[in-house]
């Protein structure tokens, strides 16, 4: 007789979300997470001065509309997203910007003689964004269900992914905009993942929108949580799990974790053949973290710009370009990308009034013990003269910070591993179940499963309603607020 059902192990929102699939099925769950507070990559704290409420990692959520997992746990019903109009912009030099509106129409309005080009590019794909968000949802060797929706993205990929990526365009905001959302990825460009990354992004910005949650991406986690509680499950924190050995029995055991810390976990259960798959898994490059509060909003040149949740700050297409070069090599950019959100532009829980939060991260090396304070705002400081004079107080983590914060993160990998064509393929395993490992019960339900990166929910809910399948002989249970 075994003790639980199903056993998660790791809350971040990928193991919350197995945990909420489980329990929902009427099974009993228990989650172990080894922080005093759950969350993963998706915590909010008060990393600065009191009363400044910054999120420790993920801080904006492009998937949390159009992810399948999030659309039929109903999270909008369970939590307040706050949607900017502008859901990304991208400063340039001489008070310049691009505005990726929710609105694409007004998006190309903007771009003058490079309008129409986005319209092509971006119209067919906003249109069916059901159908991108369905299939980038999961393994890539599945049958699509919509295959023209497929074969438009894929060349869209192949046009942005290779060197000719310049082509549509005549200027160069366009390029610029779409080079910012493809540095997501981390990774050198151009490149096919990165395409892929900016397209989907950038379509989820049209069609969709990347809200913002209301009290910080904390109030996510703690929505799925309230959920696995209500439905019976229990989640112990303070607690790190170092062995299977140490676990209650269950007949299903799901692991939130990198292909690292599993094979370590449970690597006894494994076949030689998954050992070398786990440790043949490669891990990319790091960020590192800077988080500001405020003494008024960030001064943008460009006055556009005060409306959107996201900047990609960076310049142009070949200086971003360069730089993510620089990281992929082992050295830090001369110019670096700086990813920023500044959610206080719509949260005013987020900060004492009249003050605002600014979340700051940038690429680096590997295991990159270099703090990058001094960098990220001299970059923000370029398109927005007068940003030092409103600091009071900013929050370093360098990229061993964040291995340290959580070992999911190899070397500071906030992706849990490389999002290459072939790690978007084979993650870590080529299957149309690579959630499900070659041991009896146990489930990798972490982002080194599709669909990879990103707030979404999906790897935990896939993985989970495997286990259902295999282990219990159960369907997937409706998700929807009772």
């Amino acid at each position: 007789m075994t003790e639980f059902d199903a056993i998660v192990v790791g809350a971040g929102p990928n193991g919350l979300a197995a945990a909420v699939t489980l329990a929902r099925a009427g099974l009993s769950v228990r989650v172990y997470e080894r922080n005093a507070t759950i969350g993963g990559g998706a915590r909010t704290s008060e990393l600065t001065l009191p009363g400044f409420h910054h999120d420790v990692c993920s801080a904006v959520h492009p998937m949390a509309l159009a992810s399948e997992f999030f659309q039929n746990f109903e999270l909008e019903r369970r939590i307040e997203l706050l949607l900017p109009e502008a859901s990304y912009g991208h400063p340039l030099d001489r008070g310049r910007a691009g505005i990726a509106y929710r609105d694409l129409e007004r998006t190309t309005d903007g771009l003058g003689r490079d309008g129409a080009a986005w319209r092509s590019l971006f119209g067919p794909l906003v249109e069916n964004v059901a159908d991108v968000a369905h299939f980038t949802g999961f393994p890539l060797v599945r049958v699509p269900r919509n295959p023209i929706t497929v074969t438009r993205f894929g060349l869209r990929v192949l046009e942005q992914g290779l060197p000719t990526w310049n082509l549509r365009f005549t200027e160069s905001v366009a390029p610029a905009m779409l080079t910012g959302v493809g540095a997501h990825s981390i990774r050198p460009m151009p490149s096919p993942s990165t395409a892929a990354a900016a397209l989907a992004l950038a379509t989820y910005a049209h069609a969709k929108g990347w809200p913002i949650p209301v009290g910080g991406s904390q109030s996510i986690v703690d929505a799925m949580a309230a959920d696995i509680v209500a439905h019976g499950g229990e989640i112990v924190t303070g607690t790190e799990i170092t062995s299977l050995a140490e676990l209650p029995s269950a007949r299903a055991v799901l692991f939130d974790v990198s292909p690292k810390a599993l094979a370590k976990l449970a690597g006894s259960a494994f076949p030689d053949s998954y050992l070398r798959s786990l440790g043949a898994f490669q891990y990319g490059n790091a960020v590192a973290k800077v988080d500001f509060a405020l003494s008024g909003p960030v001064p943008w040149t460009n006055a556009e710009l005060h409306g959107a949740g996201t900047l990609h700050v960076g310049g142009n297409r070949a200086e971003i370009a360069a730089g993510e070069k620089r990281v992929s090599i082992g050295q830090h950019a001369r110019s670096p990308y700086v990813l920023v959100a500044q959610p206080s532009i719509l949260d005013a829980s987020r900060a004492p009034e009249g003050k605002h939060v600014l979340w700051a991260y940038t690429h680096v090396p590997r295991n990159s013990d270099v703090d990058q304070t001094e960098p990220v705002t001299a970059q923000i400081e370029r398109f927005a003269p007068g940003f030092r004079d409103l600091i009071l107080e900013s929050a370093s983590m360098t990229a061993v910070d964040m291995q340290n914060y959580n070992p999911n993160y190899v070397g500071g990998d906030i992706a849990t591993g490389s999002a290459s064509v072939r790690q978007l393929i084979a993650r870590p395993v080529l299957s149309a179940d690579p959630w499900r490992t070659p041991a009896k019960g146990i489930y990798l339900a972490s982002s080194a499963t599709p669909p990879g990166p990103g707030v979404h929910g999906l790897a935990g809910w896939h993985a989970a309603n495997s286990a259902l399948r295999h282990e219990f002989n159960l369907p997937s249970p409706s998700l929807a607020l009772d």
